[in-house]
């Protein structure tokens, strides 16, 4: 692996799960109004990696099954060596974000973002993002439905797992 030099522009993709169901359907079924169901993941060194039910992943940027995302926040830039964070995506599997620590409201690929901004900028993603579960926990058909919700996973296909010992597998 080349040593790669900084400063390095560091991206958040945003995606709507719902494909916009959530505009339209949100004020009826929770009683207020929200504008999407929050997917991201983080866009530095050419890779896009992001966290689902099958741990830590990453791809080409947009090469998901989600395609583009909805939105791109520049979060900026990090000074963070490739290898450095290649080894801390490492020890965030190992010990975080395996397969088995995902929870659809309380350690997903939100939480998983967020950490990684925080690591590569100093920056969190913006809380309309990771306040999202309470947000939908707050009401009473959110409430209904944790039982059913706390038992989803979700791993967009098109990634690969990322491996310890040689990066992206």
């Amino acid at each position: 692996m080349e040593p790669s030099q900084g400063p390095h522009l560091v991206r958040l993709y945003v995606y709507d799960l719902s494909r916009g169901m959530a505009r339209r359907l949100s004020p009826v079924m929770l009683g207020k109004q929200l504008e999407g169901i929050w997917h991201t993941s983080i866009i530095v060194f050419d890779e896009e990696f992001f966290y689902g039910g099958g741990g830590i992943t990453s791809c080409l940027p947009g090469g998901t099954m989600l395609g583009e995302p909805d939105s791109v926040v520049e979060l900026g830039n990090t000074e963070v060596t490739e290898e450095i964070f290649l080894e801390y995506l490492s020890s965030l599997g190992e010990s975080g974000f395996s397969g088995e620590s995902y929870h659809l409201f309380d350690h997903n690929c939100n939480t998983f973002s967020n950490e990684v901004a925080q690591f590569l900028t100093g920056k969190k993603i913006p809380s309309y993002i990771t306040e999202l579960p309470s947000e939908v926990l707050s009401t009473p058909f959110g409430q209904a439905l944790r039982p059913l919700l706390d038992s989803v996973q979700i791993q967009p296909s098109g990634g690969n797992n990322f491996n310890r010992h040689s990066g992206p597998s």
